[in-house]
């Protein structure tokens, strides 16, 4: 395929990924983390350009990049300072480079470039060398104390039916992919990492939709907890934000998850 016809294919969301990514290059609106970053891999992508999600604890935002080498795959992260998190129309429009791995690096994509320009530059990017094997996504539950079960999912599109009414704590960004989700299943708590906040406070933009909706919602931040693990969104993660509900139950913006969780789970 000559470089000309390669094809820049903007997502809100790597969770949903039809036949035209296939030999594209993808501007994915989720965060750079591993598992989100195999979803890319898999849908067959030239290339692809994620959000840094401000990066957070331990980079989480962004480890996907380095693992992605292995598999030749080029990849670049969108500064979550400069387009919304959840949008990769915004991100092609607005987004500015903030981190390159070494395939990108190879096609000339630079830190502080255009999302644009460094999509047009990975027209030329070699397609991955092989695919990683299939990866599950972590859930685990934990029993509290008078028995109610707390649920841990890396994405909330990993939410089951049966979580309704429940606790569910996510590595999900809070942007307004993860709304539809949630609104889905119809739990009575979820948790999201806020990504930084970020443009137009993006990574949080989910607390108000699911507010009318009638979910409790809130946020931990992201230098708290790694973005793309909701087991550390549970044990490390302090409330950043939360929504009319949330505060209504008991959430309290620098409260630890876990005792809020705790909290809630006793009344």
């Amino acid at each position: 395929m000559s470089i000309e016809n390669v094809k820049v294919v903007a997502v809100p969301t790597v969770t949903k990924l039809g036949p035209e990514t296939a030999g594209s290059v993808l501007i994915g609106g989720s965060h750079a983390a591993v598992f989100t970053t195999y979803l890319a891999l898999k849908a067959g992508p030239r290339a692809a350009i994620q959000h840094d999600a401000a990066f957070g604890r331990d980079r989480a935002g962004i480890a996907g990049m380095a693992w992605a080498e292995q598999f030749g795959f080029a990849m670049a992260a969108v500064d979550a300072r400069t387009a919304r998190i959840g949008n990769g129309a915004d991100m092609l429009e607005r987004g500015t480079i903030s981190a390159v791995n070494q395939p990108a690096a190879a096609c000339k994509v630079e830190v502080g470039m255009s999302c644009r320009e460094a999509a047009d530059l990975l027209r030329a990017a070699t397609p991955p060398t092989h695919m990683p094997a299939p990866m599950l996504e972590t859930r685990s539950e934990a029993t509290l104390p008078g028995g109610k079960v707390v649920v841990m999912v890396d994405s909330v599109a990993l939410a089951r039916e049966g979580d309704k009414g429940g606790i569910v704590l996510t590595g999900s960004h809070g942007g307004t992919p993860s709304d539809g989700y949630a609104a889905k299943v119809g739990m009575q708590l979820v948790m999201f990492n806020d990504a930084g906040f970020g443009a137009d406070y993006a990574g949080i933009a989910a607390l108000p939709l699911l507010d009318q909706k009638g979910i409790a919602a809130a946020t931990v931040s992201a230098f708290t907890a790694r973005i793309g693990d909701g087991r550390s969104t549970y044990a490390d993660g302090i409330i950043s934000a939360a929504n009319a509900r949330a505060l209504a139950l008991g959430a309290v913006v620098g409260m630890p998850a876990k005792d809020f969780v705790a909290a809630l789970a006793a009344r």
